[in-house]
């Protein structure tokens, strides 16, 4: 399913009753919620309970982004991203899981998009994404792994992923794969519907988790295909034209991914002028010295900055306009604050704010990923370079 733009609201970046209603739910249930099961799971590495995922399925967060005809709320960009900085502040792992529902990218036929989308928004038809491998990360074009037809017309897959998170869990894996060399290396690049059961492999695919230091909650796989046999018409769209699949859904996951980062660093700040308030040292508050004033100051206007140019880049998104540029500085910057803000939180902190018993050392940790995945920092720098003086 592709997003599909909705006409410019007349006033750009207003926060509506409606869109404030959205925003005070997930916020609700980010603290209520998500909190309390982030502070228990994440230390010991565990995984969602399923009661918190049916939870976020029954509040229509796996469908703001499906038309209200497939069961979705029929919302935009701007709303799924209000939702994804809220529960960032609770914990980035689960503003991430909204990512495996709300179409995961689109490529669907009309066929599929009524038989599945209604299951996608119900939050029983959750995917992962198969597309990253050992030599071709940053560099897409570069996939390795194999899809080749045998006599009956099936797929069979051989080959090697890399950073396949929720690949376990997922009810399919929207997997991408080479189905003819060309002699342009973004072309003979198809997708390929992979469902599964949730829970398991099926036969053909096997893996191991990575040893992840931060974004716990769910597990990022390293996929091996061994001759993994998929019916013929599990093809999502053209093929040969899954390198642009690929980055057409770019924008989108650049906003959701600033979110997310604002988010963790909305977070470290609140947890931060909290402490303030309590700790004293030398017979005074912590918030009575000037310099730890000036960095609160400084952190909440590098979030605000960020968070103003995020809702720009959402209406953009919403209303059909073309913001690769402005989608790469918002994830850039945004992920670059990011890191900043809560490793400043860390630092108010003190030493406590090296163990674990203060989430600030779990913002920062996670903070640090929205800098690498996604599109890293140099990436996005040189897409913006590239808008500015030409490839």
């Amino acid at each position: 399913m592709t997003h599909k733009p909705r006409p410019r609201p007349d006033t750009p970046h207003v926060m509506t009753e409606e869109r404030v209603e959205i925003q005070a739910l997930a916020r609700e249930f980010a603290r209520d919620v998500v909190l309390p099961i982030a502070n228990e799971l994440d230390p010991v590495e565990g995984q969602f309970p399923d009661s918190m995922v049916k939870q976020m399925a029954d509040m229509g967060f796996f469908g703001i982004l499906i038309p209200e005809e497939f069961g979705g709320l029929g919302l935009g960009v701007f709303e799924y991203c209000l939702v994804a900085e809220e529960l960032s502040r609770a914990w980035m792992s689960v503003a991430g899981l909204l990512a495996r529902g709300n179409g995961m990218g689109g490529g669907f036929s009309p066929e599929q998009e009524a038989r599945l989308l209604p299951k996608v928004a119900a939050g029983e038809y959750l995917g992962a994404f198969a597309l990253s491998e050992a030599e071709a990360g940053s560099d897409v074009a570069n996939l390795r792994c194999k899809a080749e037809r045998n006599a009956d017309g099936d797929w069979i897959i051989n080959g090697t992923k890399m950073w396949c998170t929720y690949a376990d869990q997922a009810d399919y894996i929207v997997l991408f794969a080479r189905t003819s060399t060309e002699e342009k290396r973004h072309r003979g690049i198809s997708v390929f519907l992979a469902e599964k059961e949730r829970g398991t492999f099926p036969e053909g695919i096997s893996g191991a988790p990575a040893k992840k230091i931060g974004y716990h909650g769910w597990k990022t796989w390293e996929l091996s295909f061994d001759n993994f046999v998929l019916p013929a018409d599990s093809l999502l769209g053209e093929e040969g034209r899954g390198f642009y699949q690929a980055v057409s859904g770019l924008e989108v996951g650049r906003a959701h991914t600033a979110a997310r980062s604002i988010g963790l660093a909305q977070a470290a700040l609140e947890d931060s002028v909290k402490y303030l308030k309590e700790r004293e040292q030398f017979g005074h508050p912590l918030a009575d010295f000037q310099h730890l004033r000036f960095k609160v100051a400084d952190m909440a206007a590098q979030i605000e900055a960020c968070r103003q140019l995020m809702y720009h880049v959402c209406t953009e998104i919403d209303s059909g306009r073309r913001c690769d540029k402005e989608a790469a500085m918002v994830k850039y910057l945004a992920g670059e604050m990011s890191e900043k803000v809560t490793s400043e939180a860390v630092q108010i902190h003190g030493g406590a704010g090296y163990t674990k018993d203060f989430a600030v050392e779990r913002h920062w940790r996670d903070a640090r990923l929205t800098k690498i995945f996604e599109g890293s920092s140099e990436i996005q720098m040189r897409i913006i370079s590239d808008e500015l003086l030409g490839r």
